[in-house]
């Protein structure tokens, strides 16, 4: 099938009364679901995602009172990602462990706390979602792959609600995904009575599959699903060449992790959905496979598809949409039109009009790069916008001479350069092909800020380059002990053959685990997963058992059935051979800088209005100001003209002058903040509250939420 522009966007005039709909989106009278955006009720200040406030009371004239109005402790320590949220004077979030607390947002004083006192949780989580009608108040949150509904007022369970107070998200999804590794990262969507989950789901073979399902939040019941793999029958069912991919035992995924943004007025749900797995090697997936890496707009009453985009066709780069979208209006010929916008690993922006899906900047299919691997067919041309440009250096830019200047092992890093295949999209294989934007994106799941009515964009970036290199799947043989086969199918790609991992890259050694770790802290964090690690609870109780033993230099003799290595592992052709940044032998990015940078772009032109570094390189002690450095979170824009950020991997929380990029204020906070803050108005005072973890890009851990406001 070739691929077709207007195969790739559908407009769908589907309910009657849409075109006057479309006429009014069109007008002077903006569609908002907040338009005082004077709250932080919802995951990134409302439901478009917008990330933006209409406080005013700080200012460019005080920032100089600016200051600690108090400060939160939690019990746990560790990456904190959550972006609070704030209601009724009392201001929710989650800490390192998972545990769900309620603080007064003027003092910080803890109200309530919801979790297993006990048990360490070690995934993280962007926050809670809440939803109230009369004095029927709850809050939303999840730990592993059970969903919870709390009374927002005093933390107990609500009973009436699934089980308890609880569902398992997987009780929506087909029964053989019930046992399967899913959980959720990021707040739930609410939409009337309805909440629309974002799932985190295994990348490898045998992934659950990425259904987007939305949940009654009186009841627990599901309401309606969306199918991200077609069904026979279903549009885009033919973008698959096996007609059984939707129940394949290899293939799955295609699943919203990220968030999503909803329009409540025109009722659509704006959802980005991720690669279909496996990644890197799509030879048990061949076709473009819809509805994964696309933007899909669905009614928000029943799922029913209304249009789409797919990003990228056939994803082997992991190239999944990092971010929620932003809803805003754009200016064309002097009218206001109602946009969606979707930041990307891959530094672009691609805007739409959120009701008919027409794309509000060229579009323009490319031809790339052929695989010249076994099996493995990729698309031939990828979309890439005309406009705006792109906000991160691509590797086919590079060249010899963009080299760390700060690098002692030049020579060496421009050999891996020159002899890396850095076309665009240039397909994994088993040379190294240069991949930058890293795995992690420009754009990464902070997401962007907007000026939801003047149209303007803000958006943090990551300029780190990785290696991406496959290599023949060899099956495990069958006198391999089953601890030691165990680690080679699911850990070794990232923790390496020798278990030293690659600290650098987020990987740990496991080499002394057994030092710091229990056996039971070691079973519960292979069956839960643990920060950017998935979990593996389809391991059976003796594969479990004996990875441990493996990991404890305890292994015991067992040998693997020699069938246990045929059905999926030799299907899968060829492996990742794991997640290897482009470092020079300090451990700094290879190379030259900006590693960070901020960008301020005019959706109504596509033009740039100013780009910066962002943030600083402590390493380098003075000759680091001005690098950028790696950063993760999203900022806080507001209508007097300020943008609040921390995310930098220097620890820092500033404020700049979001007209022309200028720094105004800066904090160094008790540990790096990689988190969105939260801005928000109690009694007639300003705050903005951000949580500082830290643990992350190997900053020192922290377990603080710390609120400012002014003197």
């Amino acid at each position: 099938m070739k691929p077709s522009f207007k195969n790739l966007i559908v407009t769908v005039f589907c309910y009657l009364g849409v075109l006057v709909l479309v006429q009014s989106c069109t007008n002077e009278n903006p569609i908002t679901s907040d338009t005082a955006h004077s709250t932080w009720s919802s995951y990134l200040g409302d439901a478009g995602r917008s990330h933006y406030s209409t406080l005013s009371q700080i200012s460019k004239e005080n920032l100089d009172q600016l200051h600690v109005a108090w400060s939160y402790e939690a019990a746990d320590w560790g990456q904190m990602q959550m972006n609070p949220i704030v209601v009724d004077s009392i201001l929710y979030g989650v800490t390192a462990a998972l545990r769900i607390v309620a603080l007064n947002a003027t003092t910080g004083k803890e109200i309530w706390q919801f979790g297993d006192s006990l048990k360490v949780w070690h995934s993280t989580s962007r926050g809670v979602s809440y939803w109230e009608k009369d004095d029927d108040k709850r809050i939303f949150g999840t730990r592993g792959s059970t969903l919870f509904a709390l009374n927002a007022l005093t933390g107990e369970p609500i009973a009436s609600f699934g089980n308890n107070g609880k569902i398992d998200m997987r009780s929506g999804m087909p029964e053989s995904a019930r046992d399967k590794f899913v959980i959720s990262n990021t707040p739930g969507t609410v939409f009337k009575d309805l909440i629309v989950m974002p799932l985190r789901i295994s990348e490898g073979i045998a992934a659950a599959p990425g259904d987007v399902m939305a949940f009654n939040v009186v009841t627990g019941n599901l309401e309606w699903v969306f199918h991200t793999i077609p069904h026979p029958g279903e549009n885009g069912f033919e973008t698959w060449q096996d007609s059984t991919a939707y129940k394949s035992p290899l293939v799955g995924a295609a699943n919203n992790w990220a968030g999503m943004a909803v329009d409540e007025e025109a009722e659509i749900l704006y959802v980005p959905t991720g690669s279909a797995a496996p990644d890197f090697y799509g030879g048990v997936r061949l076709g473009s496979n819809l509805y994964a890496n696309s933007l899909v707009a669905l009614n928000a009453n029943t799922g029913e598809r209304l249009w789409h985009f797919q990003f990228t066709h056939h994803d082997v780069w992991d190239r999944d949409p990092p971010a929620p979208p932003n809803l805003l209006m754009v200016e064309r010929d002097g009218k206001k039109i109602p946009a969606v916008a979707q930041v990307t690993k891959q530094g672009y922006v691609y805007v739409f009009h959120r009701i008919t899906g027409e794309p509000l900047f060229d579009i323009e299919e490319r031809p790339m790069p052929k695989s010249v691997l076994e099996g493995e067919e990729t698309w031939p041309t990828q979309p890439i916008p005309v406009q705006p440009k792109p906000f991160a250096r691509m590797s086919q830019d590079l060249t010899g001479n963009d080299i760390s200047p700060f690098a002692e092992n030049q020579e060496e890093l421009r050999a891996v350069l020159n002899t890396s295949d850095k076309r665009q999209y240039a397909p994994p294989s088993t040379t190294p092909t240069f991949l930058l934007p890293g795995y992690d994106g420009a754009a990464e799941w902070g997401g962007a800020a907007t000026d939801p009515e003047d149209g303007i964009l803000y958006v943090n970036s990551n300029e780190m380059a990785w290696n991406l290199q496959m290599a023949p799947n060899s099956a495990v043989t069958s006198g391999t002990p089953l601890g030691e086969a165990t680690y080679q199918r699911n850990c070794m790609s990232c923790h390496q053959a020798d278990r030293k991992g690659v600290a650098a890259s987020g990987f740990p050694s496991l080499i002394d685990v057994n030092l710091n770790k229990s056996k039971r802290e070691i079973m519960n964090i292979i069956t839960n997963g643990k920060g950017m690690m998935t979990g593996f609870p389809q391991l059976t109780k003796e594969e479990l058992q004996a990875l441990t033993r493996f990991l404890f230099n305890e292994e015991i003799k067992h040998t693997v059935a020699s069938e246990t290595t045929e059905t999926t592992e030799e299907k899968v052709l060829y492996k990742h051979t794991g997640y290897s940044k482009f470092l020079d032998n300090n451990g700094l990015p290879g190379i030259s800088p900006p590693w960070g940078t901020m960008h301020a772009i005019d959706l109504n032109t596509g033009d740039y209005l100013w780009s910066i570094p962002f943030g600083n390189t402590p390493e380098l002690g003075e000759k680091g100001i001005g690098t950028g450095s790696e950063n993760y979170g999203g900022a806080v824009v507001t209508a007097n003209g300020l943008l609040f950020i921390g995310a930098t991997r220097d620890g820092y929380f500033r404020i700049f002058d979001k007209a022309n990029g200028a720094l105004l204020w800066e904090y160094k906070l008790p540990a790096a903040a990689f988190a969105t803050p939260a801005m928000y108005e109690v009694d007639g005072k300003q705050y903005i509250a951000i949580a500082c973890g830290g643990e992350k890009l190997g900053t020192e851990k922290g377990n603080q939420i710390i609120a400012f406001a002014l003197e």
